[in-house]
């Protein structure tokens, strides 16, 4: 471990303001996180370049970051969003054909699946359908929730929103989610 993984967000970002190649660090300290909410959100290649375009476009703006309005995460949570957003067609279809798919067919060999696995096997098309049903904004804070595992404040700061629109955003998708996916489980 270096002195550089110990410094604090603010810290950093005072030091790598006078020396550029400090951003890895910042890319070492949050590349995984950032990783894995946009692959979620998307499929893995593309999670793969938006992660990179987050940290491309983060170094770019580095000047501009103001540690006395939030911490680094939520900044590249807030970036990352921003990027997928450009891809947010390509998103609903992707939650369209998941939902269009159904589940796998039980395969020969998998009876010690856990059911657990089973259980979200079969709501998958469920709640591909329910997620492309949401609003972007309601989509953004229940994913940036769910998979950024991001606090209200972080996301409001992520959003560039209010914490409490953060909240009203987040209890509209589960109401929303809850009523489209009973109503799938109705239909059979």
């Amino acid at each position: 471990m270096t002195e550089a993984d110990e410094l604090t967000d603010a810290e950093l970002v005072a030091h790598y303001r006078r020396d550029p190649d400090l951003f890895t660090v910042v890319h070492d300290r949050y590349h995984r996180d950032v990783y894995l909410y946009v692959a979620g959100r998307l499929d893995t290649q593309i999670a793969e370049d938006i992660t990179a375009e987050t940290f491309l476009v983060a170094f770019d703006r580095r000047d501009r970051f103001d540690p006395e309005l939030g911490e680094l995460r939520p900044w590249l949570f807030g970036i990352a969003t921003n990027l997928i957003a450009r891809h947010r067609r390509k998103e609903t279809r992707h939650y369209r054909a998941l939902a269009r798919l159904g589940p796998d067919p039980d395969v020969e060999g998998h009876e010690n699946r856990v059911v657990t696995s089973v259980t979200a096997q079969r709501m998958q098309p469920h709640l591909a359908r329910a997620l492309a049903a949401l609003s972007g904004g309601e989509r953004d804070v229940l994913l940036l929730v769910a998979l950024g595992q991001l606090g209200y404040e972080e996301v409001a700061q992520a959003l560039g929103i209010a914490v409490g629109t953060v909240g009203s955003r987040l209890s509209r998708a589960r109401v929303k989610i809850l009523t489209l996916i009973d109503k799938e489980k109705a239909r059979g």
